[in-house]
């Protein structure tokens, strides 16, 4: 029978994997806060629809690498491959320290999207672990992009002020690469999986249930970066300069912290994820409508952005367990590919449709839009299946779908 403790095994890679995750984000993560505002420094910084590219022009080429390097990763082992995503990441984001216009802010941005580790980490982390403890052990991950964001926006601004956003772009680089040494003395590698997968497996990662999940990880993270085109100036415009924004992202993401823990214990513990999936998909819809409608003032922003922040953490640390519990483990690599695939391009559009957006119709066209869009998610997630009680995990590391 499963212990229903995690091994020291466990505990380390979920530990170290968790660290090499918000490592990694924090570096994207720190821009965030302060671009938009920044941007106009650049020649050409102006027009925001190219402030929205540069914000998600990483996530495009992740989205076209995805796939690939966790594909990479089933054939090679997940180190290497995690080692040179790292790798392409650090030169990304000096080329972006070097930035004085906006193009190649974005040149910067698109290099270090090339460095697309995210379903490696998340596969290795699937491979170092149980059934019985995988929830806990993605949570820890979801966790840390949480975690990472909310340290972000404290951070950035201050950070910015005191270094620039060259500053701040070298940093990200020197993250990466502190990243890339805990790879190499915390965590350990895993078996290899001998083979790609073929067209029959490749196709497994499609499944129905596991698109569902994809899409609902293109609609949070397109409303996440369309949010920070806007949400900063709109900050400052309600009376809180730049270099104070901590002040309100602080105890905002405090708090959604306290309130994300006992969702997810819930939804691990009981195993019923979809429940707490669709209330967080719920309160996604309802963060979004409430900051196109009441968005103006500094008291609504910050009750708006708890809300945001909660159903955000939350479905981080629920949707690549979901994901890792339905793909079969052969081709594990290739479906969290295809889901990180669906995050990215989430970024990407995000990006450059909130700077489209906020350009032609202003914030509160941004804000009705990822309500839309996070509706169209909750009634799709409605008529999922969630997975099979753990019990019922087949022997080849994969979970039946269950009513």
């Amino acid at each position: 029978m499963q212990s229903g403790k995690m091994t020291s095994a466990e505990r380390r890679a979920g530990a170290g994997l968790s660290l090499v995750f918000g490592l990694r984000l924090l570096g994207l993560f720190l821009i965030l806060p302060v671009f938009a505002v920044h941007a106009r420094e650049y020649v050409g910084g102006s027009n925001l629809v190219l402030v929205g590219l540069a914000l998600g022009a990483y996530g495009l080429t992740q989205a076209l690498l995805q796939v690939p390097f966790g594909m990479a990763s089933d054939r090679w082992g997940r180190k290497r491959v995690i080692y040179a995503g790292l790798a392409l990441f650090a030169a990304g984001s000096f080329l972006a320290a070097s930035a004085h216009d906006i193009w190649t802010a974005i040149a910067g941005r698109s290099l270090q999207g090339a460095g697309a580790i995210s379903s490696v980490v998340i596969a290795l982390a699937a491979d170092l672990t149980s059934e019985a403890h995988r929830t806990k052990v993605m949570a820890m991950i979801g966790s840390s992009i949480g975690f990472a964001f909310a340290l972000a926006l404290v951070a950035g601004p201050a950070l910015y002020r005191a270094v620039g956003m060259a500053g701040l772009f070298i940093l990200v680089g020197v993250l990466s690469i502190l990243a890339a040494w805990v790879v190499a003395v915390g965590i350990p590698e895993a078996p290899p999986q001998g083979h790609a997968a073929d067209a029959t497996g490749l196709g497994q990662a499609f499944a129905p249930e596991l698109l569902r999940l994809d899409l609902g990880i293109f609609v949070l993270h397109m409303a996440q970066m369309a949010m920070f085109v806007v949400v900063p100036p709109l900050i400052v415009d309600a009376g809180l300069p730049l270099a104070a924004h901590w002040k309100l992202y602080l105890p905002v993401m405090l708090a959604s912290f306290v309130a994300m823990v006992p969702l997810v214990i819930f939804a691990d513990r009981r195993d019923r994820p979809k429940p707490v999936l669709l209330g967080a998909i719920a309160l996604l819809v309802l963060a979004e409508a409430g900051l196109a409608a009441f968005g103006a003032g500094l008291a609504a922003l910050a009750a708006l952005l708890l809300v945001f922040f909660v159903a955000f953490n939350v479905l981080e640390a629920l949707l690549p367990s979901l994901v890792s519990r339905l793909a079969p483990a052969r081709v594990r690599g290739a479906a969290v590919g295809v889901y990180n695939t669906a995050q990215t391009l989430g970024l990407f559009c995000g990006g450059l449709a909130g700077g489209w957006l906020a350009q032609r119709f202003g914030a509160r066209a941004v804000f009705g839009t990822c309500a839309a869009l996070a509706l169209g998610w909750l009634v799709a997630a409605a008529s999922m299946r969630p997975p099979a009680p753990r019990r019922a995990v087949n022997a080849g590391g994969s979970a039946a779908l269950g009513d």
